[in-house]
Formats: C-alpha cells, structure tokens, sequence
C-alpha cells in the first residue's frame, strides 16, 4: 500500500507498511502505481510519448529499486502480529485519576458536564488516591515507568489529595520498583507561586487549558459567573512555562465551529511565547451550535495547510519555531507495535478512575455505567468489557485496513466511535479525515525542513 501527496514544492511518496518516506520527481510521481501494477514495458510504453524515453527510464529504475530493496509496496507484516497481540497478557500503564468531580469554570463543550461526569460532584479522598496507587503498582506487572494523571473538572480544586497522592506514590516506589510519572491539566485558575513551584517540581508533564486568541477562549470557557478567563488564566500560564525550565509541558486548546480559523489560534499562543502547543477538535453532538460540521472539515483541513506553511516560514526565516503536537511525528523509530496497532490502550493498558473509585476504560466513558470495569480495591472485574477493548486495533476493523494513516492513528478514539456510532469498533469519519490531513502536513514539513 502507498500513499502520495504533494506539500509545498514536495512530491511525497509514503510505503505505509515498511514507513519509508521518499521525496520524488514529477515523473516518478505520476507512474508509481503503474510501476506497481504493470510490466516495465508496459510502463515505458504507456508513457513513451510524454517523457524523454532516458528520464521515463530513470524514474522507472528507481522506483523498481526502491520496491526491491523494501521501500516500496511492502507487505502487510503487522496483520501476523495480530494474534500474538490478542493473547497479551492486560498490563495497566497508566491511570487518569479523577481527584475533582468539580470546576471552577463553565466550559460550553465539556463532555464532564462542567466537572460532573453523569452524576454528583465530588472530591476523591486520600484514602481512594492511595488505593489507585495501590492497584496500579499491582497491575502494571513488569513495566517500571507507569504515569498517572490527575484530572477532573480542576484537579487544582483538590489540590491537598494531590500532594497526598504524591508523596504516597514516591514512599512505594522503592518496595514496588515501580517509578511514577505524574501528569495534571488544569484550567489555570487557581494557580499561584506556591502550586506554580510544586507542580513544576513534582509534574513529569504540565497540560495548560487555553483556547487560543481572548474572544474565542472566553467565548467557550467563561467563569461561573460568566465572565472571561482569559486574562486571569494567562499571566499565570507564562509564570509557570518560565519557571519550568526544560521540563515538559504544552498548551491545549479545543476548536469549534466558531473558530474553524484555528491556525490562528494556535499561532497567537505561540506569539505569547509558549513552545508547546495543541489544539483538538471538539468532539460533541451534532445538534450542538458549536459542534463541527461536515461542512467544516473542507474548512479544517485547509487549516492545517495554512499553519504549517506558516510553521514552515518561521523555521526559515525565523530561525526557530514552536512544536504542534499533531505535526510531532517520528518518521524513524515510531511508536511500538502494540500502540500501532491500538493507539492509547483505553479499557486494558488506561484506565480511569473516579473520586469514589470506579474505573472506567478512559476519562470519556466515566459516568457511563455500561462502561464501569471495576474498583481500586478489587481490580478490574468487567472482564467481558475488557476482552472488547482489547481486541479494538486497527485490524478489526473493515475502514482502518486499507487506510493509508492506520499505523499513525491506531484505529482513532474509541470513545468518538462509541459516541458518534454507538461501536468503539467502527470509525469516527470526520475525525479520520482530520487526522489524515494532520499527517500530511506534519510528513510534509519534515520533508521541507529536511532540504
């Protein structure tokens, strides 16, 4: 399988199944599947007459190089690495733990029902903190890293849990041999010099909540009583990324349908000088004002387009530019096989857990009881709805096969497909379109930037 496009001056060829990524000329770029499909006669004839013959033959020969030495139109490895990955054995890598079942802000589009997830709010307790510690320290089997991310609503509202949950993990990593990484997002709020130092010092990665230029960030996330927060959350972003250092962090955004513009967005955080930056679709029922549109993804698409280009020129003429999470991709390594074939492990490898303790396949399905897996203290006991998530890869199901971008996106969220289709085995269309376009764009920078 091959996939091909053009970015900038690039013509850019992808073998999807070895990974190699070729730069090509304009005749290499037209032949390639005929080169693929047909005889090398059949080829040189077909085209005899609208390239010189000595440069048709060229373009051919390598291309017939390239296939010979296992850069081009290789076969399908993975699919008979399928069975093997079915029969692993369930480790937990990684927990969200949701310490706040409350906010502080009224975001239009959160799936948490403004910190809620489907029921009562509430604050976990230390006692249920140290639990999840526990059950992950037991389920993680061999793995030594294990991450753990707190979440909510604001986890920042039950900031002393977190302390707690901390120094609980570090006192265990020694007789457990595990090492814990830690993770928050938080909206901003509540942050000060205080909190500021200790996440700064305790947080493996920091994820900031801001949606990019003022109008569009207080349109869709206002305080309780309804005024903006972009400039209180702001200022107290910049006094954190500065007094990080070199330790991870990013800014997230979420676009809608009023701001399909998003490059924009995304580049005005930049220009406040933060490095790291995403921005996500929303992701919300389409009766929704806010909610994308399939008219909107035309829109989307040619976004992505503009934003790296404009990453491009900065690279060149600035001499430096920021990092997009979607246009960060390894073209050498890559991730490993398992994330290849299932992406973010949800209700086997991640799971959630909420302030009383359930656990749930990942932070998007809380609240769903269908979804419940378990408890902290007793483990994972749906194991019928646990085999099912396991057995989700990009090989069960039938639209992810002969996608071009399946070993980058792993098959998509299982909870957009649950959410839009009501399957977490079936596909979220919109979303692939977006995450093809995505990688388009960030293979095609790295091939400009590589010249």
């Amino acid at each position: 399988m091959i996939h091909k496009f053009q970015f900038e001056d690039n013509n850019i060829l992808m073998d999807v199944h070895s990974g190699a990524i070729h730069i090509i000329d304009d005749i290499a770029y037209e032949i390639v599947e005929d080169v693929i499909a047909l005889p090398k006669a059949e080829v040189l004839a077909k085209y005899e007459g609208k390239y010189a013959k000595e440069e048709l033959e060229e373009a051919v020969e390598e291309l017939l190089t390239l296939k010979a030495e296992g850069m081009l139109d290789t076969e399908d490895t993975y699919k008979d690495l399928v069975p093997a990955f079915l029969n692993r054995e369930p480790v937990v890598k990684a927990l969200c733990l949701h310490v706040a079942h409350d906010c502080n802000l009224k975001c239009k589009y959160c799936f948490a029902g403004e910190g809620e997830y489907h029921g009562d709010r509430g604050m976990m307790s230390l006692e249920v903190g140290k639990a999840a510690i526990d059950f992950l320290a037991k389920n993680s089997a061999h793995r030594k890293n294990i991450e753990v991310d707190f979440f909510g609503g604001e986890p920042l509202m039950n900031f002393e849990v977190v302390k707690g949950v901390v120094d609980y993990a570090r006192s265990v990593e020694k007789e457990t041999g595990k090492n814990f990484r830690f993770t928050m997002t938080t909206n901003g709020v509540l942050l000060n010099d205080e909190i500021i130092d200790y996440l700064n010092e305790h947080m493996y990665n920091v994820v900031l909540s801001l949606d990019g230029r003022p109008e569009v960030n207080d349109h869709m996330r206002p305080t309780v009583n309804g005024k903006g927060s972009y400039d209180i959350i702001l200022p107290k972003f910049k006094k954190l990324v500065e007094k990080r250092g070199n330790k991870q962090y990013y800014i997230r955004g979420t676009f809608t349908h009023h701001n399909t513009d998003f490059a924009s967005d995304v580049l005005h955080m930049a220009d406040q000088g933060f490095a790291e930056v995403s921005a996500e679709p929303v992701v919300a029922p389409k009766e929704m004002d806010y909610a994308l549109q399939a008219d909107d993804i035309k829109v989307i698409c040619e976004e992505y387009e503009r934003l790296a280009k404009e990453m491009l020129r900065r690279h060149k003429e600035e001499n430096g530019c920021f990092n997009f999470f979607h246009f960060m991709v390894d073209l050498t390594g890559g991730p490993c096989v398992h994330k290849r074939l299932a992406g973010c492990g949800a209700g086997s490898e991640y799971l959630a857990a909420t302030p009383t303790g359930e656990l749930y396949p990942c932070h998007q399905f809380v609240g769903m009881p269908e979804f419940k897996m378990g408890d902290v203290w007793k483990g994972v006991e749906n194991i019928e709805q646990r085999k099912k998530f396991e057995k989700c890869n990009v090989y069960s199901k039938d639209e992810c096969t002969s996608c071009w971008a399946k070993f980058f996106c792993s098959g998509g969220c299982a909870a957009n497909s649950y959410n839009f289709n009501g399957d977490i085995n079936s596909v979220y269309e919109n979303g692939c379109d977006m995450q093809r376009k995505r990688l388009e764009c960030a293979i095609g920078l790295k091939a400009a930037l590589s010249e």
